[in-house]
């Protein structure tokens, strides 16, 4: 067992999530860099450890409903906050997006994530196949950046204390500087917490972080537990952001922790300027309906059937789609079941999705498997890693058919992506940073490339117009 940490020596650090998976888990990432440019300089002075304000689904969303290009919002925080460490989330060989890419487009995405700003990569791997992220954390490395090494928490008969340990050792090795508990689903009670942190703890000396949500109701609860254990920095939001589906408060924690005797260095008087500026910000989501009231409720669900919030948003969407809201009982029971077959993944992007789909349609189609989605097949094929426990051998067989098993890293198979990208963009393509895109987001990106172009004619046009009159 891990020491018992003095809380008159122990800082705790925090990562601030709201310029990324606060606004992410409550408003679906539609924060436009408008609408919080004007407290980054103040958020900067706020003495946090690290801002998260990049990555997950920033990118996406950024091109495909904010009209941004995120490579320039990232230039302009880091240019607004450069005493502040700017921190991403990073899917390993999925980086961004929902499938594996060449290891030619991941090492220049990492590199210039940095060098357009970002100071800390925490890179995961939604199955805890490291194989998929050796090489976004040795390129993190070589480029200067801190590499955080996440750990994707989950709960079943294949997971268990000694096998999370035993990733961090080997995440160690790989050259990570931290490792990040990740509980995308909010599921890790205070004991878990408490016990799994003591647990990496006797066995590598790297500073910990927790990763979790307030779903369920126990967050609060379960970052004491691991700060009591020895974890050094915690994921939390700004309170008018927190809660629900997001991170639990800043200023709650820090008060809590500053209280109990433990160093936190925090700017009080700041946080409450971060905080003020965001609650009319906030408003505006509630009065637009993009802010629902049900993300930011306690749902206790997720203890029995191990569904994220976000994921279970999106069985209910479906459903109600099909006009199948009578069959949301059923799906809840079945979803466990594919967990089951499909070897335990973490629910966590894209198993969640590929999971929680595949589920609905068993129920929807009144059996199971008669359908098996395309996303399902890949992952049976071993496109995305190594189940981490047993795969059903009739499941796969039935998908497969006649296809051979992929046993490699997938990414070995893959061709390089860049140099045929940019060939494909020609003159449409003004940075290496515009072919990562394409990459990433063809038909986002390209439609982003049609607006800019489309919006700077209009700006001559205008200036030649107003020059003659």
């Amino acid at each position: 067992m891990a020491e018992e940490i003095s809380k008159k020596t122990q800082k705790v650090g925090f990562t601030e999530t709201v310029l990324r998976d606060a606004n992410q888990s409550l408003i679906a990432t539609r924060l436009p860099f408008e609408k919080f440019e004007g407290i980054l300089t103040t958020m900067d002075k706020a003495g946090y450890y690290s801002v998260e304000c990049w990555g997950g689904a920033t990118f996406d969303s950024c091109l495909r409903y904010l009209n941004e290009d995120p490579w320039e919002r990232l230039r302009k925080i880091k240019k607004a906050m450069p005493n502040t460490k700017l921190q991403m989330l990073l899917r390993g060989q999925n980086v961004l997006g929902y499938k594996h890419y060449p290891d030619d487009f991941v090492k220049t995405f990492v590199d210039r994530s940095i060098a357009n700003g970002i100071d800390i990569i925490r890179i995961f791997d939604a199955l805890n196949d490291l194989r998929n992220i050796q090489v976004a954390v040795e390129q993190t490395v070589k480029s200067g950046g801190i590499a955080s090494g996440a750990i994707s928490y989950t709960q079943s008969p294949v997971h268990s204390l000694e096998g999370f340990a035993k990733i961090s050792v080997e995440m160690k090795k790989m050259g990570v500087k931290s490792i990040c508990i990740k509980d995308m689903a909010g599921v890790m009670s205070p004991k878990e917490a408490y016990d799994l942190v003591s647990a990496i703890k006797d066995k590598v000396d790297l500073p910990i972080v927790l990763h979790t949500h307030c779903t369920t109701g126990l967050a609060y609860m379960t970052v004491l537990k691991a700060v009591e254990a020895g974890a050094e920095v915690i994921d939390t939001a700004t309170s008018c952001f927190s809660g629900g589906t997001s991170q639990p408060a800043t200023e709650t924690l820090a008060f809590a922790l500053s209280q109990m005797g433990y160093g936190v260095d925090l700017d009080t008087k700041v946080i409450k300027q971060v905080n003020d500026f965001f609650k009319p910000v906030k408003e505006e989501y509630v009065k637009s309906g993009l802010l629902v009231p049900k993300v930011l409720s306690t749902d206790t669900d997720a203890l029995n059937y191990k569904i994220p919030g976000g994921m279970l948003s999106n069985l209910i969407a479906q459903l109600k789609a099909q006009n199948a809201m009578d069959k949301f009982e059923e799906v809840l029971l079945e979803t466990p079941r594919v967990r089951e077959d499909l070897g335990y993944p973490p629910l966590v992007t894209p198993m969640s999705q590929m999971v929680g789909v595949q589920a609905v349609t068993n129920v929807l189609q009144g059996e199971r498997y008669k359908i098996i989605g395309k996303e399902v097949k890949a992952y049976l094929r071993g496109e995305y890693g190594k189940a981490p426990g047993e795969v059903n051998a009739e499941l796969k067989a039935k998908a497969l058919g006649d296809e051979k098993e992929i046993t490699c890293r997938f990414a070995d198979t893959l061709e390089p992506a860049i140099d045929s990208a940019k060939a494909e963009l020609g003159d449409r393509a003004e940075s290496i940073e515009d072919v990562l895109s394409y990459i990433a987001f063809p038909q986002q990106a390209e439609a982003y490339f049609e607006a800019r172009e489309e919006a700077r004619s209009k700006r001559v046009k205008y200036t030649v117009t107003k020059c003659e009159d």
